[in-house]
């Protein structure tokens, strides 16, 4: 072997030269930055265009539940003070330029003689015509031993409100007509001769069944109050049947006392509501029984329920994770116990607990704290198991091998180092409580086992609950609050679908 290599060729050292020694390569760095974990989280989870519509739509009606109760001007709960907002009951949705879709305050009635002579009389002595079409007129039932004449009409719900008795005070009584003078609005009208009538509506004779009197010309006969000429407490707009300087119509019935005077008298409900509000009466979604406007009660209750969700949410989640972060990481006996400890809680029926604690509890600290003692009761279980699962997964991992090598404690094991890495998995899962419980506390409400009503307040499940017995004659009432709940509960499902998909750890990383 040496005398093979003695045999080699000498080659002169000047031969050789180091290959790229004028440009020596070296590990070149990464000129992309770090992505961390939520933020990788979130570019997937804006690459589910689903979710992020969802998104946009939640962050919609959250908003709308904080800012419409704050700046509508007519809220719902002044229903509950206002006692004027009783006139103005079961109107439907009326927007400008909305009638295309059926929001312009109108519907097709069937009524008997007697109304439609009022909605005749409204028209005549107002100017406020309810009557926008007549599609059938003076028909009778051939099935009906009454022989009752019917008219269909196309009718404003809104100029049908009519007529309504007030008593005001005189300086009210004063203002309104002031107003009046100012505006060219008529909100008083005259009154009637007959104290006796209660529909502030009939203004003309009739007779027992409501049906008008016509003279031989065909037309209504007014049955106006006269006053004195002395009587100078109405000084205001005048309608045009009131032309006798010397016996004018009575605009007001005197009551109260000769210290505390009043006046009981006929206002328009339209013009009247023009008067105490500055605007003329539309409603976005209508009226209900209560003349509450639905538009902003439901952000009122939608308000209401998101707040009730995310409490109950956020107490689940604090009792859930410590609960199921000490059943995973020490298992064996402990866990079994525990396990059975939650088993026996599950195994009660919500509907049971709810139902019990709505009769022994809430008439000592109230419906709501009732009503979230109970989701609190049962509620956690789910987040429990949740965490568990993360917590047996993780608990075994090299990283938590060596922490505890190092010294690291439980809790800082728990807490620090597996509690995070299982955050994408709770995090979905709290945010999808917040759904569920809106439909439970819904579902419920419309039961009839929890009433919020009886505590003045509301929520989306309460005007489901008062919309059901108009399902059939103003299916609006109960129409708006379905359709908020059967949005928020699809926009929630795609929401935390999208979470779930971005919070995977598996998926990190991944196009």
């Amino acid at each position: 072997m040496m005398s093979e290599m003695k045999n080699l060729p000498k080659i002169p050292a000047s031969q050789f030269a180091f290959v790229g020694d004028e440009g020596r390569l070296h590990d070149k760095k990464l000129e992309t930055k770090p992505v961390g974990y939520f933020k990788d989280a979130m570019i997937r989870f804006c690459k589910n265009k689903s979710s992020v519509v969802a998104a946009y739509i939640i962050l919609f009606l959250v908003l709308y539940a904080i800012f419409v109760p704050i700046f509508c001007e007519t809220t719902y709960s002044r229903a509950l003070t206002d006692t004027t907002y009783l006139m103005y009951t079961k109107l439907p949705p009326k927007v400008e330029g909305m009638g295309w879709l059926g929001m312009d305050g109108t519907g097709n009635v069937t009524v008997n003689e007697a109304d439609y002579n009022t909605m005749r009389a409204l028209a005549q002595e107002t100017g406020l015509d309810p009557v926008l079409e007549v599609y059938r007129a003076a028909y009778t039932d051939p099935t009906s031993s009454s022989k009752t004449t019917f008219y269909d009409l196309k009718v404003d719900n809104y100029y049908r409100m009519g007529m309504a008795y007030l008593t005001l005070t005189p300086d009210e009584f004063e203002s309104i007509q002031a107003w009046q003078d100012e505006t060219g609005i008529q909100v008083i009208y005259p009154a009637i001769t007959d104290t006796r009538q209660s529909d502030a509506n009939i203004w003309y004779e009739a007779n027992r069944k409501g049906v008008a009197t016509l003279d031989d010309e065909g037309n209504f006969q007014p049955i106006y109050k006269t006053t004195t000429p002395t009587d100078t407490t109405y000084h205001s707009l005048r309608i045009a049947a009131d032309n006798d300087p010397e016996r004018p119509l009575a605009y007001a019935r005197v009551g109260g006392t000769s210290s505390a005077p009043s006046y009981v008298v006929r206002v328009c409900k339209y013009t009247y509501f023009q008067y105490r509000y500055g605007f003329e009466p539309a409603f976005v979604f209508g009226t209900n029984a209560k003349g509450q406007d639905i538009f902003t009660r439901l952000a009122a209750g939608a308000r209401f329920s998101f707040l009730l969700a995310i409490s109950i949410s956020a107490i689940n989640l604090f009792i859930g994770a410590i609960y199921g972060a000490i059943e995973g990481y020490y298992g064996g006996a402990v866990d079994l116990v525990m396990e059975r400890i939650a088993d026996v809680i599950n195994g009660v029926p919500f509907i049971v607990v709810t139902t019990l604690f709505q009769l022994h509890l809430a008439n000592k600290v109230g419906v709501v704290p009732a009503l979230l003692f109970a989701f609190v009761t049962t509620g956690w279980i789910g987040m429990a198991a949740r965490v568990r699962m993360q917590f047996y997964r993780f608990k075994g991992q090299e990283y938590i091998l060596a922490a505890r090598t190092l010294g690291a404690s439980d809790w800082r094991l728990m807490f620090k180092h597996i509690f995070p890495n299982s955050l994408g998995t709770i995090i979905t899962g709290s945010v999808l409580v917040i759904p569920g419980v809106i439909f439970s506390e819904s579902s419920l409400t419309y039961l009839g086992i929890i009433n919020l009503e009886s505590s003045t307040m509301t929520s989306v499940g309460t005007m489901l609950a008062g919309g059901k017995n108009y399902l059939s004659t103003d299916p609006y009432i109960i129409l708006f609050p379905a359709l908020f709940i059967a949005l928020l509960e699809v926009s929630f499902n795609l929401f935390g679908n999208g979470l779930r998909d971005a919070f995977n750890p598996s998926l990190r990383g991944v196009e």
